[in-house]
């Protein structure tokens, strides 16, 4: 029996994953909820995994699967139904999980076979069973997997290429934010893996850098921290030599032991959210906000960074109290803060949030002709109408951040702070440099979809072409890398004759 898994392909944020671009790589990781439900596969099924970040399906070249199991965030949705629509042409059984089949069940539905709703440990197996035996259910509910239901993913199945592998070593989230589907969906209790099975699968990763998936990685409680700081304590001892970045909140920076745990389990990277720079915005975040209120942010930064952990900050755009500027406002309030770079979404009402209900109570949301509009709801585009800015104002308060905190000046003083305090200057280069050129791809979409008349480049230069200097990088590198690749393969080719 032949199984294929599916991560589908967003076109509008593919830009952030062009693969013509050598240093964009460093953004891609393996899709780990596949690999997790291939661990689950029984026995006697053939499983591959296809990762349409990775290119476009060959529908005519596929070997035909007995089944196909699709995995979707919300703005992959469209593309999972055409995957579904033209694998079910062809008489074959197609099911679908994950979040957005989780909150959108009904929808869903309509185009696919199957639909699993909730964590998939508790049903998988039943699921492959009944497709097998053709009594297929139009729905299962996996609900919320116990501790010891827990498998280690599948990390075998992908090819070599990406720049990181995943692990997840908890699941759950207690923080409940107002746009957040997190809790919705894995539930508030925060649940934690045997450090050992964590461990001894962080060993089998093949990449040396690693994302742990986390959506919070130390938790809130004095227990939680605990478990963290046993876990790093046991990833250092096992002497991986893997690097590894994670999600946590700023809280992470009140414990000094716990920082230095980390650094010496392999951290050098850390996303923390921050959402809002002004206090009016911290009410709307729901119980974050208590970690951010009244605290010495650009303080509660260095005492990461001194352990040479870089930090990158997240931020919204769009929260009720934002105002004509927040875009000014949220690139300097970043440099004031000493992150290393940063991450600015749209404020977004994903199905199954408390936003997605207030906004549609009120009418707000704008991009509403699904599913086809669900591709916009990757954070990345304006999909609501926002109480004091408007969709060509906000679009331009984005490009007008990103273009301050990325300027060339910015970034190089950066880099040179960086090396001043003895600190490896390249990921936090690598990342200011592709978030720089991703950002002015950007501004263009946003240019075509909301036009300003500015005729302005995302760097607040006018017209002309763009002298950028990742494209100079890629331009002037080229030819070094298609010899080394070149090599690579004549080296790996006489080995295996050997």
């Amino acid at each position: 029996m032949l199984l294929y898994l599916v991560n589908p392909a967003n076109q509008l944020v593919s830009i952030a994953l062009n693969r013509s671009s050598y240093w964009n790589r460093f953004r891609l990781w393996k899709p780990l909820s596949l690999q997790v439900l291939a661990a689950l596969t029984p026995s006697g099924w053939d499983t591959s995994i296809l990762d349409e970040n990775l290119g476009a399906i060959d529908f005519e070249a596929l070997p035909r699967p007995d089944v196909v199991g699709i995995t979707a965030f919300t703005s992959q949705a469209p593309r999972a139904y055409e995957i579904a629509r033209r694998f079910r042409a062809r008489g074959i059984p197609v099911v679908m999980g994950g979040i957005h089949a989780t909150m959108c069940r009904e929808e869903a539905s309509q185009y696919v076979d199957s639909v699993v709703t909730g964590e998939a440990e508790t049903v998988w197996a039943d699921v492959l069973e009944d497709a097998r035996t053709g009594c297929l259910k139009a729905s299962y509910d996996g609900g919320r997997a116990g501790l010891d239901q827990f498998v280690p993913a599948r990390h075998d199945l992908l090819p070599h290429g990406y720049a990181f592998g995943s692990i997840q070593t908890t699941r759950g989230c207690p923080l409940n934010c107002t746009f957040c589907s997190v809790t919705q969906f894995n539930g508030a209790r925060y649940r934690k893996r045997p450090v050992s099975d964590v461990v001894e699968e962080f060993k089998s990763i093949p990449e040396n850098r690693v994302l742990i998936v986390d959506d919070n990685l130390i938790g809130r409680k004095p227990e939680d921290v605990e478990r963290a700081k046993e876990l790093f304590r046991a990833l250092a001892a096992a002497g991986t030599g893997k690097s590894w970045i994670g999600q946590t909140t700023i809280n992470i920076a009140d414990d000094e032991e716990l920082l230095a745990l980390a650094k010496k389990a392999g951290c050098i990277g850390l996303f923390v959210g921050f959402e809002s720079v002004t206090p009016e915005g911290l009410p709307e975040l729901g119980q974050k906000s208590a970690m951010l209120s009244g605290r010495d942010i650009p303080a509660s930064v260095e005492r990461i960074r001194r352990h040479n952990i870089l930090v990158v900050g997240s931020f919204i755009m769009g929260l009720d109290s934002d105002r004509p500027g927040v875009g000014t406002l949220i690139a300097e309030a970043a440099s004031g803060y000493g992150v290393d770079a940063i991450n600015v979404l749209f404020l977004t009402p994903l199905p199954g949030t408390r936003l997605w209900k207030h906004l549609t109570d009120e009418g707000r949301i704008t991009k509403i002709a699904f599913p086809e509009d669900w591709k916009y709801y990757t954070l990345n585009y304006p999909v609501a109408r926002y109480k004091c800015v408007d969709p060509e104002q906000i679009v331009r308060e984005m490009n007008e951040c990103n273009s301050t905190f990325y300027s060339i000046p910015n970034i190089f003083g950066r880099m040179g702070r960086n090396i001043l305090a003895g600190r490896n200057p390249l990921f936090s280069l690598v990342s200011n440099l592709t978030s720089r050129r991703n950002s002015m791809l950007f501004a263009e979409r946003y240019e075509a979809m909301w036009p300003t008349g500015a005729g302005e480049r995302a760097d607040g230069a006018e017209g002309g072409p763009s002298l950028d200097p990742v494209d100079m990088w890629e331009t002037a590198t080229q030819p070094v890398r298609r010899l080394a690749a070149i090599l690579k393969t004549q080296v790996a080719g006489f080995f295996r004759q050997a």
